[in-house]
C-alpha cells in the first residue's frame, strides 16, 4: 500500500534554472554539514549575497559577498537556524532562496514548498507553506527550529486512526491552530488494496474534500505559515501539493520531479512511534504495521506497475473529470475566481 511505504534515505536537492527536464528554481541551497550550506545560484552574474532571518533585506542582516561572481558559494548557516539567502543584483532585483528540506533531527520529508518558478516567471514564495510526513517524534531542537517558521496553523490530512497512534504536538509547542477533519482509514486502506495498481489516486480527491478545503482556506487566510501533512508526506500530501503548484502555474514536469523526491526524503523511523498493539486492538494502522514489522522499511518509488507516475495519472484523471486542477478547486472545494486570484497573490512573488 503506497500510502504508507517507507524509506531511510535522505538526500539533498540542488536544481537550478535549467532545461525543462529539471525542476525550475532560481537558485538552490544544499546543506553540507551542521554549520555549512552550499549556495548554487546557476550563473556568475555579480550579486551581493545576504543572509537573513526572513525574506527581506533588513538592518542587521549579514552581507557575505559584495560582488560574488562564483556560481557556488559555501555559507555559514547553522542547522538550528532557519535562514534565507537573498541575492541582490546590480539592477536591484532580489532572489530569495532557502533550504527546501529542513534539517530536523527526527522529522520526515519536512520541506518548504517555496522557490519554484512558474510558467509566467513568478516564484512560489518561501516561508508560506511547509509539507511533511507525520511528526510524532520531533525533538526539542526540532520544535525550536519549527518555532522560527512563524506557523499559524497545522492542517493534518490523516485519519482518526492515524492521529490516535501518532498525534501532532507542533500546535502545543508553537501555539498554532490545529485543524483535522475526522474520517476512518479503513475505506482508504481497502481502496489501496484493490485494483491493478494503476490510477491509485483517482477518487481520493472526493474522499479528502474537507481536508483540502481546510488547507486552501488557511493558505487564503494568509495569517502565517501553514504546515500540512499526512503519514508519509507523499500521497495525500503529494496530491495537495500537486494541486497547489498546478493552480499557481508551476509546470507539471517540475511538479512531478518534486513529488518523486518523497521516495528519497522520507525517514520512516520518525513517522510512527513504538506502540503495543494490544493497546490498539481495533486500529487498522497498527495492525498493518505489525503485519509488516519484520520487513525492511523502505519507500517504493511512486510509480504504477506500467511505469507511470501516480501523480501524472492523477493529473490526467483531473483533466478529464474536472477540466484540470482549477476546475477541481472550483467544483469540489467551492473556490471562486477571486479566491484563486488571491491565492496566487499570497503564494507568488
Amino acid at each position: 500500500m503506497h500510502l504508507f511505504k517507507t524509506t531511510t534515505a535522505l538526500v539533498t536537492l540542488a536544481v537550478l534554472v535549467s532545461p525543462p527536464a529539471f525542476a525550475r528554481e532560481m537558485a538552490a541551497v544544499t546543506r553540507l554539514d551542521s554549520r555549512t550550506v552550499e549556495l548554487d545560484r546557476g550563473d556568475t552574474a555579480p550579486v551581493s549575497v545576504w543572509i537573513s532571518a526572513d525574506t527581506q533585506i533588513d538592518e542587521g542582516d549579514q552581507r557575505v559577498a559584495a560582488t560574488a561572481k562564483d556560481r557556488k558559494l559555501k555559507l555559514d548557516i547553522p542547522a538550528d537556524e532557519r535562514r534565507y539567502v537573498i541575492l541582490l543584483g546590480e539592477n536591484g532585483h532580489t532572489t530569495v532562496v532557502a533550504e527546501r528540506v529542513l534539517p530536523l533531527q527526527q522529522g520526515s520529508n519536512f520541506r518548504d514548498v517555496g522557490g519554484y518558478v512558474t510558467r509566467d516567471g513568478k516564484t512560489v514564495r518561501w516561508d508560506k507553506a511547509f509539507r511533511s510526513g507525520a511528526m510524532p517524534l520531533l525533538t526539542d531542537a526540532d520544535y525550536a527550529l519549527i518555532g522560527q517558521l512563524h506557523i499559524d496553523s497545522v492542517v493534518d490530512l490523516r485519519s482518526i486512526e492515524e492521529r490516535e497512534v501518532a498525534p501532532d504536538l507542533v500546535d502545543d509547542h508553537t501555539g498554532a491552530m490545529f485543524i483535522a477533519n475526522d474520517y476512518s482509514l479503513k475505506p482508504l486502506m481497502a481502496r489501496f488494496g484493490k485494483g491493478n495498481g494503476e490510477n491509485m489516486y483517482s477518487g481520493m480527491e472526493k474522499m479528502l474534500v474537507p481536508q483540502f478545503r481546510s488547507l486552501f482556506r488557511r493558505l487564503l487566510a494568509d495569517e502565517g505559515a501553514v504546515i500540512y501533512h499526512c503519514s508519509a508526506g507523499q500521497d495525500r500530501t503529494g496530491i495537495a501539493t500537486g494541486l497547489l503548484y498546478d493552480v499557481l502555474g508551476v509546470d507539471r514536469e517540475t511538479i512531478l520531479k518534486d513529488y518523486h523526491l518523497s521516495t528519497e526524503l522520507r525517514r520512516p523511523q520518525w513517522e510512527m512511534p513504538q506502540v503495543d498493539p494490544k493497546d490498539y486492538p481495533n486500529n487498522p494502522l497498527v495492525q498493518m504495521y505489525m503485519a509488516n514489522k519484520d520487513k525492511p522499511m523502505k519507500a517504493e518509488p511512486l510509480y504504477s506497475p506500467s511505469g507511470a507516475s501516480f501523480l501524472a495519472q492523477f493529473f490526467t484523471y483531473l483533466d478529464q473529470t474536472y477540466g484540470g486542477s482549477e476546475g477541481y478547486l472550483k467544483q469540489a472545494l467551492g473556490m471562486s475566481d477571486a479566491d484563486l486570484a488571491k491565492l496566487r497573490g499570497v503564494m507568488l512573488k
